[in-house]
């Protein structure tokens, strides 16, 4: 997912040939790893830690500040290059599942090849699947890390994942997760809080539909067609109806601000940029993982909000 280029287009080539070497890692990996699994936490001695497997490293963030000490957590997709929906697991990748207790996957799609990883690995570690837990089914937006509501409720489940793994230490995972709320979470909630109470119902536009549920947590009103969000979002074919739509949206200043994840930049976001900056129209960016690859969630999840909101301002002036 490099800035500049399309992802969507990267999406289209799923197919066999991926599916078969990722089922050839998987099967390779599995007869080497099957008896190589951690011992249950608090079965271990003093310092026994979870052994956590994340699919994405923005849920990875997460799991690992509620986890605090008494987790080890792993993020398999770390690369902000990296495009989570076509990704070919590693044999490292499934020896790294094979010896996990608990196992964060996005689900929705998104990650498809995680599925083939726990299919090979005979130790059967607690799972959470992100569009499960919240009942969306494949075909839905997987982007729900973009979710504040979401992202409690995934919260909420690794807190008691935590707890039924390691019930002698539950206090400690709940401690964490107010703490997680309070603390790390206060600049990202209170500048979702000053832009929906500064911007409520501010027509806005965008270039996917990574930001169809943060647009509305911020009381804002996303008019971008949700067929030409979607359709980049999944690499297919967009309609001359939408951009047609989103061109008159932009030359008649109907959007207050556009939106775009730079690292999925299609021809036709590009030029609806072009065509953005030509108008004068200001504009944010988000990507679909951590940037930097070092940051935590609410670092960068909060850098984005800024970006919206000083765009908003510029709007307003």
């Amino acid at each position: 997912m490099k800035p500049g280029s399309s992802l969507a287009h990267r999406r289209r080539g799923r197919g066999p040939a991926i599916v078969a070497a990722a089922l050839t890692v998987v099967a390779l990996a599995a007869a080497g790893c099957s008896t190589a699994a951690s011992a249950p936490a608090g079965s271990g001695g003093a310092g026994a830690k979870i052994a956590v497997v994340a699919a994405e490293n923005f849920w990875g963030s997460i799991a690992s500040q509620i986890g605090g000490s008494h987790v080890h957590v792993v993020s398999i997709i770390t690369n902000p290059t990296t495009d989570p929906h076509t990704y070919e697991p590693t044999p490292a990748d499934a020896r790294t599942v094979a010896t996990a207790q608990f196992v964060i996957e996005n689900g929705i799609g998104y990650d498809p090849w995680l599925p083939k990883l726990l299919a090979a690995d005979q130790q059967n570690p607690v799972t959470l699947n992100v569009g499960t837990l919240l009942g969306v089914a494949n075909g839905g937006n997987p982007h729900r890390w973009y979710n504040p509501a979401d992202v409690q409720t995934i919260i909420s489940q690794m807190v008691a994942s935590y707890q039924k793994l390691d019930p002698a230490d539950s206090a400690y995972f709940a401690q964490q997760r107010t703490r997680f709320d309070t603390v790390a979470l206060q600049r990202y909630n209170a500048t979702i809080a000053a832009v929906k109470a500064t911007y409520p119902g501010t027509p806005v536009g965008a270039s996917e539909s990574i930001f169809a549920m943060l647009a509305p947590a911020l009381g804002l009103d996303l008019i971008t067609p949700y067929s030409f969000l979607k359709a980049i979002s999944e690499g297919t074919d967009v309609s001359a109806a939408d951009k047609q739509t989103i061109d008159s949206q932009i030359r008649n200043h109907k959007i207050k601000i556009y939106v775009y994840n730079s690292q999925n930049v299609t021809p036709d976001v590009q030029a609806q940029l072009t065509e953005v900056k030509a108008e004068h129209i200001p504009y944010a960016t988000i990507t679909e993982t951590l940037v930097p690859a070092t940051a935590t969630y609410q670092a960068w999840q909060t850098s984005e909000l800024l970006g919206i909101q000083a765009a908003l301002a510029k709007a307003a002036q």
